[in-house]
């Protein structure tokens, strides 16, 4: 829902996550609610805006490769290692196929182009007092950083009204968003290759354009380029909102929304997308279509009642909840045509197969209710209850009631703290504790389904199996705790948030693992176990400077997370025995202990944990927690007359897999980072890397494995870094009467303070894009 909906159309974004926040949305908040409000129309003349803006982005690097020469001795000591002297006939990149000078930096030929971003939206609104309008399209176009021609391509709209009575009983409120988008972009990431390509491998085109193949030596990584990918996304969210004031307090309200998505996706594979030196012929070029859609529609009446008694003010919602989803996918895959040229057409393939023929629909109902006590506007308690049902489970647990209790206490209002002279501007003291249901899985996962087998036996399509039934099936649960306080001073000039957190998740929906010889893989059920996630969540706002001309905003958030397993009776027993450890994060992985390279044969050694004279999965015992230890941000928003620069700092505290663990064992036809240099035998201190392979010492191998899962490859991978900074002018009225305007500048990881010694800290493996170091300059006029 979200790509459908262009930021510069958001008002306002709110993230719900205590229980009593997030009890009223039922099933739908089990892992908490973000509130997006897009923006409406104002009463007023008629205003057009128009925003047009270019970025461009290049890739982050912050890892440095083999030049070629220290490539090819490292490639040359790996043969002298493994005792062969005579370079076998495949060994292109150093039996002298190829140039033993050419040196490519396959960073910059692969994913160091410079992408480029355009948008252009142009906005119109106004309206009466009593009914106020908005409409705004956006075009936006965007490219990537491999040598490649496709486009993203996507157009919104954007629409709101609003409406009311003279006599402020009836309200409506209707906005719509629709998006489509084209998407030609490659589906293949090019990052793995750009860091292990041997620097001395070919040029990508020959003379006259073409891929080159280097007569057959050579595997080029632009072969997808001869395929084609195209998808086209279509996206419709509407929502309305009546309600009227009929009686004395007493409000009936109706809220609506429908949406609908489609998805067109084409694969196609033809012959030349391999090597010429394989013979690949047309028989073997493919075609994958992929047509998906999903449509939804949910309704909510709602009677709110408003009233007094004595100091208190009550406020009561009782309603209900109809929901309702349809989901069909049709999937083919077609091989064997006559002639690349025909793939194009799936009636010009000797094969079809039908991947996927499904329709699923689900239902979800609720009856809900809330009770708020205000007291004096001081003392504050929320009920909330609901009962919710879902198609997603057998008939004996389709219902489930879940509700949560809120208190709130605004001391600041106290006559011990109130006056003009108390520092205090605002203290409130909340608390809350509820249980949630969840039902976000797929569709009957508790039946017994079959389908269609690709294979034929005597010109008869058969069924198989493909999930147990299990009617115990029923919904998780997740109790919620939470306490804060906030606090304002001098006149909230400065403003503090505090907020402590407890959520025990109970029977997860899980697909559990089944022994092969049962036939099937897994069975979905609901695990037998706690889970308890626990956080400290810190906000900190400042106006430093607040000034007719000068202003100077700040705010901080910080937060830090503690997960573990509580208890799961069955653990010894289960497939997960060697993966959960009762009272640790359910995030740790168990890693083999290094204890450096032997001596002898100078491969990597680790500690026999149980005795046995091998190195198995039963001497992990390393546990190490690889959640974040703490996260937050940093942001400044400072304005000088006509100018405003805005700056956000992100930080994280976490430990990650090395850069090296991304890697092959050094020495075969791969490249590797610099730091491979310091190796055995003449490599010091923990960082050396053990002998050098060509590819023949299984020693080495299996060596290298259980180096990429130990601890030797853990590092501190914690990192500050610039996420983003905008420069803005917003031209003055005395320059013109008749339009207003904004010109800025912004970029978006700009710098990045770590230690981490991979491609980035953030994504870290070198088989995803690092995130993109972007600017963007922007017009905005209004009139």
């Amino acid at each position: 829902p979200l790509n459908s909906i262009n930021p510069s159309d958001i008002e306002s974004i709110e993230v719900l996550k205590d229980a009593d926040a997030t009890a009223i949305y039922g099933a739908r908040g089990a892992n908490g609610v973000v509130l997006i409000t897009t923006k409406k129309g104002k009463a007023g003349a008629v205003k057009f805006i128009v925003l047009a803006s270019t970025t461009v982005g290049t890739t982050l690097n912050n890892l440095d490769v083999l030049q070629t020469p220290q490539y090819l001795a490292m490639r040359e000591e790996a043969f002298a290692n493994d005792g062969i002297a005579e370079y076998p006939a495949d060994a292109y990149d150093v039996n002298g196929t190829w140039s033993q000078t050419r040196n490519t930096d396959w960073r910059k030929e692969l994913i160091g182009n410079t992408s480029y971003v355009q948008n252009i939206q142009a906005t119109i609104s106004g309206g009466s007092p009593e009914t106020q309008f908005l409409v705004s399209g956006t075009y936006r176009s965007e490219s990537t950083v491999t040598p490649d021609e496709g486009l993203y391509r996507k157009g919104m709209l954007h629409s709101s009204i609003t409406h009311k009575t003279s006599d402020d009983k009836f309200h409506l409120n209707f906005s719509a968003d629709y998006a489509s988008d084209k998407n030609t972009l490659p589906g293949r990431d090019l990052t793995r290759s750009a860091y292990t390509l041997a620097p001395n491998a070919p040029a990508l085109y020959d003379a006259s354009g073409n891929l080159n193949w280097e007569n057959g030596t050579f595997e080029n990584p632009l072969a997808y380029s001869q395929g084609r990918y195209f998808a086209l996304t279509s996206n419709l969210i509407s929502n309305a909102l009546l309600s009227y004031k009929f009686y004395r307090g007493f409000e009936i309200k109706a809220s609506a929304g429908f949406s609908n998505t489609a998805l067109a996706q084409d694969k196609t594979i033809p012959s030349t997308v391999y090597n010429p030196l394989y013979q690949v012929t047309s028989e073997y070029a493919e075609v994958l279509n992929n047509n998906a859609s999903r449509r939804s529609w949910i309704f909510e009446p709602q009677l709110n009642w408003v009233g007094k008694l004595g100091k208190a003010e009550i406020n009561i919602l009782a309603g209900t909840t109809f929901q309702s989803q349809k989901q069909q996918i049709y999937s083919v895959y077609a091989t064997g045509f006559p002639s690349d040229a025909l793939l194009g057409s799936l009636s010009a393939a000797h094969t079809i197969t039908v991947l996927n023929d499904d329709t699923s629909e689900y239902r979800y109902n609720a009856f809900f209710g809330r009770i708020n006590v205000n007291l004096d506007e001081k003392y504050i308690v929320n009920v909330t209850g609901r009962r919710d049902g879902s198609s997603r489970f057998g008939s004996g647990n389709k219902f489930a009631n879940f509700g949560a209790v809120g208190i709130a206490w605004i001391f600041s209002k106290e006559r011990f703290l109130a006056g003009e002279n108390s520092m205090l501007s605002f203290g409130k003291l909340r608390g809350s504790y509820g249980i949630t249901g969840n039902d976000q899985l797929g569709d009957y996962q508790y039946l017994d389904t079959y389908s269609v087998t690709p294979n034929v036996y005597n010109g008869i399509t058969g069924l198989q199996p493909t999930r147990l039934y299990n009617p115990n099936f029923g919904w998780e649960s997740n109790k919620k705790l939470e306490g804060a306080i906030e606090l304002g001073f001098f006149r909230d000039k400065v403003f503090l948030s505090t907020a402590v957190y407890q959520n025990r998740s109970s029977d997860q929906l899980v697909g559990i693992p089944l022994p092969g010889t049962t036939g099937f893989s897994s069975v979905q059920s609901n695990l037998d176990a706690t889970v308890q996630n626990m956080g400290l969540e810190i906000e900190l706002r400042t106006a430093n400077i607040q000034k007719n001309d000068f202003k100077w905003l700040t705010t901080l958030n910080f937060s830090k997370t503690k997960n573990k397993l509580l208890q799961y009776p069955s653990l010894e027993g289960s497939v997960y025995a060697n993966t959960f450890i009762i009272g640790e994060s359910i995030g740790i992985q168990k890693l083999y202990h290094y204890t450096g390279i032997n001596a002898a044969t100078g491969t990597y050694e680790f500690e026999d944990v149980n005795g046995d004279g091998q190195i198995t999965r039963l001497d992990r015992k390393v546990i190490i927690d690889f959640n974040p230890e703490y996260y937050g941000g940093l942001g400044n928003n400072i304005t000088y007359k006509n100018w405003s620069l805005d700056f956000l700092f992100q930080f994280v505290k976490q430990k990650a897999y090395s850069g090296l663990a991304y890697f092959p064992a050094a020495g075969i036809a791969f490249n590797q980072p610099v730091a491979i240099e310091n190796h055995f035998p003449t490599g010091t201190g923990t960082g050396s890397v053990q002998q050098y392979t060509s590819g023949n010492n299984y020693d080495v191998f299996a060596a290298q494995d259980h180096y990429t899962q130990s601890d030797a490859v853990i590092v501190d991978a914690s990192y500050v870094r610039l996420k983003s900074l905008a420069l803005a002018f917003s031209i003055p009225s005395a320059w013109s009467k008749t339009f207003s305007g904004k010109v800025y500048l912004q970029g978006q990881n700009l710098l990045t303070f770590t230690k981490y010694n991979g491609v980035d800290p953030e994504t870290q493996s070198i088989n995803y894009l690092p995130p993109l170091r972007q600017i963007t300059f922007g017009l905005q006029v209004a009139f």
